[in-house]
């Protein structure tokens, strides 16, 4: 036998495996990695609820243990894992030593682990060991036998995956065997819904498995290095130093000078009550692409807690009043205004509107439960054109997560909207061709004036992201997709019927392109979080799922790239040299970025250089890179239509779709 994996964890110190003390949603699009050493191990289960870490190295008599520290009251429906080894390992034998610490739920092992919602247990619960295939939501027993088990011993149990027959023990006895041949390869980890202790973990191959894994990874390299080598890769164009006012992923991008010249608006913030529920600016910064500082507004601070936030923050750049050049609409100490784009000066300003506690319907998820202030403290802010005007230039505000304010581009108001539960950042497209847009919000269509029309049948939990489109050819109208935390990925028509919904976890992330040209329409990719976190799901335009993978990481954004001008999207995960770059739609990291020390915490896509593809832009508070192709695009170059600059949201679904120029 040859091993392949064996840890005793004594390369540990005593002490918490890395986490996020603070179990905060940076991670859903910042990559936010926690800090310390990992060992090759890695924790794909975070919970905005959690205090404290879920695994701890510990020692008794010189022997180092990983041991599992929340109970089954504490973690809900989640099942605590820590994963380690290669997705691509398919025939091995696999054990570690285990000892509950509570009988109460399930403890042992997980092998042949695709991600977090699909793998294979070996372990102990109710008085059996069990063999069990986790599915998503389906959990299937496929072989089990009473065994008398107790907190007090510690257990050798061991798995030998065959093709698709196992075979499990326990201290050297052979006690269950079953075959199945859903997942053919997989990780392998530890999993226990109660305290537990894990010690010397061994994976093996037999001499014959070990060749033939060796020789389908060294063909699967090969078939990588060719298909990365189809692709341009990145070369740096150029980096910004952000010296003392720099942010995270508040930032925005348009044309302040009127030139055609892009330049980019940075904003800081100060956290006020309840973590980042009332988040304000306290600081705005114009720039140009070379770095020059326009104008300036508030006060730039050095402290990351000011540039760190896991929300938007209400500010967009949009040309408002036609005079050619961007305006910056922003809310700052219960104001909304309008900046001169040129010079940060106001052209147009009011108070933020009054919004005392409603009586005939609650706020949605208020910390303690009461608004902290008499003027709305502005969450996010939407540019439309609900008017009908020949641009978008009414402006909405909105609250977290119940309320919407709109007004035109003189901030006259012209309606509300309070049903409850919003989401954080709504969509606004004219979907009924009258001239005007209408707007889906959380769960329901509301018309150019405020009318509610309908709301999908839809209970709990808040929309994310949404996106509406044609994407799917053999319909004739568009539909609307929503990632929708909880309740999963769900597709709709427009007359607010639910076609489908997917229960794939925590649904964070949306976005369409044409991921796989193969295939007709476009394809739509979701990513999850809280949770199982930071699996990647590609759909086809049918909605059917094609590719499904976890990369071991948080932060990845999913934004649909134009890379290649050729008409086919990949999709960004995030900065990281070791996890991100662009993958392609079965999953392959075909775009690479150099180890060159750019920055990792936040990544964007934008056509900075003008030849129609996107740039990849790097940043984190302290500069910025900006990376291009490295080789020029082939003519005519294909120009997806995106996202307006406009509304840039951490909260937005993106798309691509495709037109030429």
């Amino acid at each position: 036998m040859i091993t392949v994996l064996q840890d005793t964890f004594d390369h540990f110190a005593i002490g918490p495996f890395p986490y996020d003390p603070k179990h905060s949603a940076l991670g859903e699009y910042h990559y936010y990695p926690p800090e310390g050493y990992l060992g090759g191990w890695y924790d794909p289960i975070v919970y905005y609820g959690w205090l404290g870490p879920t695994w701890i190295v510990t020692e008794d008599r010189g022997t180092k243990y990983m041991e599992q520290t929340r109970p089954q009251a504490a973690i809900a429906r989640h099942w605590p894992l820590l994963v380690k080894g290669e997705e691509s390992w398919r025939d091995y034998t696999y054990e570690a030593t285990v000892r509950p610490l509570s009988t109460h739920s399930h403890t042992g092992i997980v092998f042949r682990y695709q991600h977090s919602r699909r793998h294979y247990f070996l372990g102990f619960e109710g008085g059996k060991l069990l063999l069990m295939k986790r599915d998503q939501e389906r959990v299937i027993e496929l072989a089990s036998a009473a065994f008398a088990y107790d907190a007090d011993h510690y257990y050798r149990l061991r798995i030998v995956c065959e093709g698709p027959r196992f075979r499990a023990f326990v201290d050297g006895s052979e006690l269950l065997a079953a075959e199945d041949d859903a997942y053919a390869c997989g990780k392998i980890g530890l999993s226990s819904r109660m305290p537990a202790q894990y010690a010397n973990v061994v994976v093996e191959m037999t001499e014959a498995a070990h060749e033939k894994w060796l020789t389908a990874n060294r063909s699967a390299q090969l078939k990588l290095a060719m298909r990365r080598g189809e692709y341009p890769q990145p070369r740096l164009w150029k980096t910004i130093d952000f010296k003392n006012f720099g942010t995270a992923r508040q930032i925005r991008f348009g044309h302040l000078t009127g030139d055609g010249s892009l330049q980019m608006v940075l904003a800081q913030h100060q956290k006020r009550g309840h973590k980042d529920a009332y988040a304000h600016i306290s600081c705005l910064t114009a720039l140009t692409l070379d770095g020059d500082v326009l104008w300036q507004l508030g006060e730039p601070s050095p402290l990351l807690d000011h540039a760190l936030l896991s929300a938007d923050l209400p500010f967009q750049v949009c040309d408002v009043d036609g005079d050619g050049f961007d305006e910056v609409v922003m809310a700052r100490n219960f104001e909304l205004m309008i900046l001169d784009g040129r010079t940060g000066e106001v052209k147009r300003s009011i108070p933020t509107p009054l919004c005392k506690e409603p009586t005939e319907r609650p706020l949605y998820t208020v910390p303690h439960n009461q608004y902290a202030f008499d003027r709305l403290n502005v969450d996010s802010i939407r540019i439309a054109n609900f008017s009908g005007k020949a641009t978008a230039t009414d402006i909405l505000i909105k609250d977290r997560y119940s309320r919407v304010w709109v007004f035109d581009n003189e901030l006259n108001p012209l309606w509300t909207f309070h049903e409850r539960n919003t989401g954080h950042f709504p969509y606004t497209a004219d979907v009924d061709g009258d001239g005007r847009d209408e707007m889906f919000i959380g769960y329901h269509l509301v018309d150019h004036d405020g009318t509610l029309l309908w709301t999908l049948p839809v209970d709990t939990d808040h929309t994310d992201e949404i996106l509406i489109g044609h994407w799917d050819p053999s319909r004739k109208d568009p539909l609307i997709a929503i990632a929708s935390g909880d309740e999963g990925f769900m597709i709709g028509d427009l007359q607010g019927n639910l076609l489908q919904k997917h229960r794939i976890g925590h649904a964070q992330r949306v976005s369409v392109g044409n991921y796989r040209p193969d295939l007709p329409g476009l394809e739509l990719c979701v990513s999850t979080f809280w949770g199982e976190q930071g699996i990647v799901y590609i759909f086809g335009a049918d909605g059917t799922i094609l590719h499904q993978f976890e990369p071991t990481c948080n932060g990845n954004v999913i934004t649909p790239v134009n890379w290649t001008g050729e008409g086919d999207d990949l999709v960004l995960l995030n900065g990281s040299v070791k996890h991100g770059g662009l993958i392609d739609g079965h999953g392959l990291r075909v775009v690479t970025f150099p180890d060159d020390g750019h920055p990792e915490l936040c990544a964007e896509v934008l056509d900075v250089t003008g030849d129609g593809r996107d740039e990849i832009l790097l940043w984190d508070t302290q500069r910025m890179y900006i990376y291009t192709q490295d080789r020029p695009a082939a003519a005519p170059v294909v120009v997806p239509d995106k996202y307006s600059h406009s509304n840039a949201s951490n909260y937005r679904g993106e798309f691509n779709y495709p037109k030429r120029v």
